[in-house]
């Protein structure tokens, strides 16, 4: 029963995930995006996706990083992708959420989803660089489809995106031919400055 018990504890504390709000808004407008919103979708884009994958990948690995590579946001929320100050000890903060928020599992399970979360983060598997891909890829196609909201709230310019977003070509040569004709396409609606 304690193991059970440790996992429900899991589980529960996860349910904190739905209130993290990301800088992503809703495809439709309406509010922004939650963190829990975001990993189940992006889960279900790799599912989709797969096959543009530059290498071949173990779907399974690839859904579970997508599930758990956000999890760390409930101890150390969601920073904008371009807040230089935000980022400075990001990784600090991610690290000892993860301590703490895996550490509530069981021993192996807590190694398991650690050593995920970890391999999400250092990109160096093909499952990871191609999570990677798909977890930058989602916030160009929810700015695109908001005309550009997160992008003209922060002032982001094209140079910004392109810089930030090259390395879904890691992952998915396939995806990144297809960002850069977005982002090329956000610039041209006026979505997206150019660069200064």
């Amino acid at each position: 029963m304690d193991r059970l018990k440790q996992q429900i504890a899991f589980i529960v504390e996860l349910d904190r995930l739905k209130t993290v709000l990301r800088q992503s808004w809703l495809t439709d407008g309406g509010r922004r995006e939650n963190s829990a919103e975001h990993s189940w979708h992006i889960a279900l884009m790799g599912l989709v996706l797969a096959e543009y994958a530059n290498a071949p990948v173990n779907l399974p690995r690839v859904i579970a990083m997508l599930l758990v590579h956000d999890v760390v946001e409930i101890d150390a929320g969601d920073v904008l992708v371009y807040d230089e100050a935000g980022n400075l000890d990001k990784a600090e903060r991610e690290r000892r959420a993860a301590a703490r928020i895996y550490g509530l599992l069981p021993p192996d399970q807590a190694r398991e989803l650690c050593a995920l979360w970890e391999e999400f983060e250092a990109q160096r598997t093909d499952e990871a660089k191609f999570a990677a891909a798909l977890d930058r890829l989602m916030p160009l196609l929810h700015n695109f489809l908001t005309e550009g909201r997160t992008w003209r709230q922060h002032g982001i310019t094209a140079d910004r995106v392109l810089a930030r977003n090259a390395a879904i070509g890691e992952g998915s040569t396939a995806l990144w031919r297809y960002a850069r004709e977005l982002i090329e396409e956000a610039v041209e609606r006026g979505y997206l400055p150019p660069a200064p």
